[in-house]
C-alpha cells in the first residue's frame, strides 16, 4: 500500500502541474510543425536554375533530347573555341560547356563496342562548388547514361584524363564548412550558455539569496543587466574556444593545407564572423535568464530549456536543408545568424545579412532583459504568491 501511495502521489503531482505537462508534450508538437515546415520547403519549392550551356561541336541527337528534358530552363549556344569556353566554365560565366568528338552522330550510328576502337566522346565542364553547374552535371550525365544504354553503349562521357571539375579543392571544402559548422557553433553556444545560466536565477531563488537582493534599492533592470553581462562574457569564452577548435581542425580532418584554408576568406569575413558569434551569446543567455526567472526551480529551468534547445537546433539546421531562404530570413533571431554564417563560410556576399542579423540579436536580447526585470518585479513569480 505504501508503494501504490507513493506512485500515485508522484502521478498526482506531474499531471497536477499543467507546465510539466507541456514541457512533457510540447517537443513533440514542435518538431512535427518544423519539419513539416522544412519539408514543404524542401519538396514543393519549384525548380529556379536557368542552365546557360555551351556546346563545342555538335550533336543533334543529344541536343535535342536535353533541349527537350530541360525545357525552358536549358539554353545551349554553339562555340567555336573550346579553350575560350573552358575559361568561362571556370570563371563561373556560364554554367558548363559540353564538348563532342568529331562527327559525333555518324561516329555514334557506326561504332561497334566489340572493334575495341575508342569510343565517341562526350565531355562536360563544370564546377561542383556551384549549385547550377553540379546540378545541371549531375542530371546531364543521367539523361547520357540513359542515352548510352538504349543504344548499346556506343559513346563515353568524361573518359579522358582531362580536367572536367574546375572546382578547387578549398571551394568544395568551404561549402562542405558552410553546411556544417553553423549548426555545431550553434550548439555550442547554447551548451556554454545553458551550463552556466540556467541556475543563475533558479538556483538563487532556492537558496533564498535572491530575496535578499530584491529587498535592496537596486533596480530591477539593474539585476537583470547584472546577470546577463557577466554570463554572457563567460559563455562567449567557451563557445569562442570550442568555435576555434572546430574551426582549425576542420580543414585538416578534410586533408587541406590550414594555410589554403585561410587566405580564402578575407579579413572583414572574420570580423563579421566574431560579430555574429559575439551577438548570439547574450541572446541566448538573457533567453535562458528569462527561463531561470520563470521557474520555480533549477529543475524547472532544465525542462523548460530543453524546449528552447529544440527550436534553436531546428533553426540551425533548416538554411542546411533549404537552400531557397532568402535575406529575409536575417530578421529571425538564431536563423538569421546561421545563414549569415553560412554565407561567410562557402564565400558568398554576407555582409548586409550578418549586419541586420546582428542588429536583431542585440534588440531581442534587450527585449529579453526588460522582460526578465519586469518578472523579477512580480512577487508572484518571485515568491509564488
Amino acid at each position: 500500500m505504501k508503494l501504490k501511495a507513493l506512485m500515485q502521489k508522484e502521478f498526482r503531482r506531474f499531471f497536477g502541474d499543467p507546465k510539466l505537462i507541456i514541457t512533457l508534450i510540447l517537443p513533440g508538437i514542435l518538431i512535427y510543425f518544423i519539419y513539416s515546415l522544412m519539408g514543404g520547403l524542401i519538396w514543393d519549392r519549384p525548380v529556379s536554375h536557368d542552365y546557360n550551356v555551351l556546346v563545342y561541336g555538335e550533336s543533334t541527337a543529344v541536343e535535342s533530347l536535353m533541349q527537350s528534358s530541360f525545357g525552358e530552363d536549358l539554353t545551349l549556344t554553339r562555340t567555336d573555341d573550346k579553350d575560350a569556353a573552358v575559361e568561362e566554365v571556370k570563371s563561373g560565366n556560364i554554367t558548363a560547356l559540353i564538348s563532342f568528338s568529331e562527327n559525333f552522330d555518324e561516329e555514334v550510328a557506326s561504332y561497334d563496342p566489340q572493334s575495341g576502337l575508342p569510343a565517341p566522346q562526350v565531355e562536360i565542364f563544370y564546377r561542383s562548388a556551384d549549385d547550377a553547374s553540379s546540378s545541371f552535371y549531375t542530371a546531364a550525365t543521367a539523361l547520357l547514361s540513359a542515352y548510352e544504354g538504349s543504344i548499346s553503349n556506343c559513346f563515353d562521357v568524361n573518359l579522358g584524363d582531362t580536367q572536367y571539375d574546375f572546382s578547387s579543392t578549398s571551394e568544395v571544402i568551404m561549402t562542405v564548412l558552410g553546411g556544417l559548422l553553423p549548426f555545431l557553433v550553434v550548439t555550442l553556444i547554447f551548451s556554454s550558455c545553458m551550463s552556466i545560466t540556467l541556475e543563475s536565477v533558479a538556483g538563487e531563488k532556492e537558496r533564498g539569496t535572491l530575496a535578499t537582493i530584491l529587498v535592496t534599492s537596486a533596480k530591477r533592470s539593474d539585476i537583470a543587466l547584472g546577470k546577463v553581462i557577466p554570463l554572457s562574457c563567460i559563455a562567449a569564452i567557451g563557445a569562442l574556444s570550442s568555435f576555434l577548435g572546430i574551426a582549425l581542425s576542420m580543414p585538416q580532418l578534410m586533408g587541406l593545407d590550414m594555410g589554403g584554408m585561410l587566405v580564402e576568406y578575407a579579413f572583414g569575413d572574420y570580423l563579421l564572423l566574431l560579430g555574429l558569434i559575439v551577438s548570439i551569446v547574450p541572446l541566448i543567455v538573457s533567453i535562458m535568464t528569462a527561463i531561470s526567472t520563470y521557474a520555480k526551480s533549477v529543475k524547472e529551468a532544465s525542462s523548460f530549456s530543453g524546449v528552447i534547445m529544440i527550436v534553436v537546433m531546428v533553426l540551425s539546421l533548416v538554411s542546411t536543408f533549404v537552400a531557397s531562404l532568402g535575406d529575409w530570413v536575417c530578421c529571425i533571431p538564431v536563423l538569421g545568424t546561421v545563414v549569415a554564417v553560412q554565407r561567410i563560410l562557402e564565400g558568398g556576399a554576407a555582409l548586409l545579412v550578418g549586419l541586420v542579423a546582428i542588429a536583431v540579436n542585440l534588440v531581442v536580447t534587450a527585449l529579453f532583459i526588460l522582460l526578465t526585470a519586469k518578472m523579477l518585479s512580480s512577487e508572484r513569480i518571485m515568491f509564488g504568491k
